[in-house]
């Protein structure tokens, strides 16, 4: 089952005050970003957060799922109503994962003869 436009649209205005989100699709489901680094999913109108250290304090209640068969698991967002919280939880974990590598402009590379 796919995720729901409006529930996205949702899910992006509440992690709205942790940075700029963004999302995009996948084969009927959402990646989400915040400024540009991958955080989690949207699956079957849940939202799944990469699990880390830092964003485990966090944490209401750590729930482990699975965003959709053969994932690893990442943390279950069950409380997406409350904005501050999810806010708390993007800010504590984007700085625990990985930046996203820079794409090389092949154009640039070239050497005029």
């Amino acid at each position: 089952m796919a995720s729901n436009a409006d529930f996205v649209q949702y899910i992006v205005d509440q992690c709205s005050g942790a940075g700029e989100i963004t999302v995009k699709k996948m084969m009927g489901d959402y990646c989400i970003y915040c400024d540009g680094v991958i955080f989690g999913l949207i699956c079957d109108n849940n939202l799944f957060i990469k699990p880390t250290d830092p964003g485990a304090v966090r944490l209401k209640e750590v729930v482990m799922r699975s965003p959709y068969p053969g994932a690893r698991e990442h943390f279950l967002i069950n409380d997406v109503d409350d904005r501050d919280y999810l806010v708390a939880i993007i800010k504590a974990t984007i700085p625990a994962l990985p930046k996203p590598k820079s794409k090389k402009n092949p154009m640039a590379e070239r050497k005029i003869k």
